[in-house]
């Protein structure tokens, strides 16, 4: 197993702003309008945080590498709300909202915060542990039920977690829509079976060069 200290240097963040209930809020147990750390995200009611809550994988992964490399993690709707601008996400008269976009989201990481990111609509697994031991980071697309290891997942894709380390039996994520106390840090995913929820694409992260 990777190094704990470099497993958990990187900061958690779940997409729902309680990660304790992510598990109840998942299940549909508990409504994600009650959530109630909700004034957290950024948003300016339970209503509207809740829209925004179920596609918040992706900003809940650079908050984390936010946190990591700039010690800042703005709120998640905020950065959303900007990624919106950014055409990182595109909002359809009828409410539905569709995104995370990689190639702008990239774009916008570069220039909005400095961070190393590149588009890969094309990211073989085995890429994976030579970036993140150069102490890089990975959003990665994978289907949401990778948090139980499910094993027939309907499709692959859909869902954004953060790889953070890799040996030579697992790749560890970071899932933000994992449950407490089982899925949420350092989730371990064996290299056999992410094939059935990863869908070959992200976006590497790293820090700037000459970032401080």
């Amino acid at each position: 197993m990777p190094e704990a200290a470099h497993l958990t240097s990187v900061p958690y963040y779940a997409q729902w702003e309680s990660a304790d209930l992510v598990d109840r809020i998942v299940s549909g147990e508990l409504p994600a309008s009650a959530d109630p750390l909700w004034p957290k995200s950024g948003a300016e009611s339970p209503e509207e945080c809740a829209y925004w809550s179920w596609r918040l994988c992706g900003m809940a992964c650079l908050r984390m590498a936010l946190d990591h490399w700039k010690g800042t993690a703005p709120p998640a709707v905020s950065l959303a709300e900007e990624c919106l601008e950014a055409g990182a996400y595109v909002r359809h008269e009828d409410g539905r909202l569709d995104g995370l976009i990689y190639a702008p989201f990239a774009e916008y990481a570069r220039t909005r915060w400095s961070l190393s990111a590149e588009c890969r609509p094309d990211l073989p697994a085995a890429e994976l542990p030579a970036h993140l031991a150069a102490g890089g980071l990975a959003m990665l697309s994978v289907h949401p039920s990778i948090r139980e290891l499910h094993p027939e997942p309907p499709h692959k894709g859909g869902h954004l977690v953060l790889a953070v380390a890799a040996d030579e039996d697992n790749l560890y994520v970071h899932n933000p829509s994992g449950f407490p106390g089982r899925s949420q840090r350092a989730a371990a995913v064996p290299w056999p079976d992410l094939d059935r929820f990863y869908a070959g694409r992200g976006v590497f992260l790293g820090a700037m060069p000459d970032a401080n």
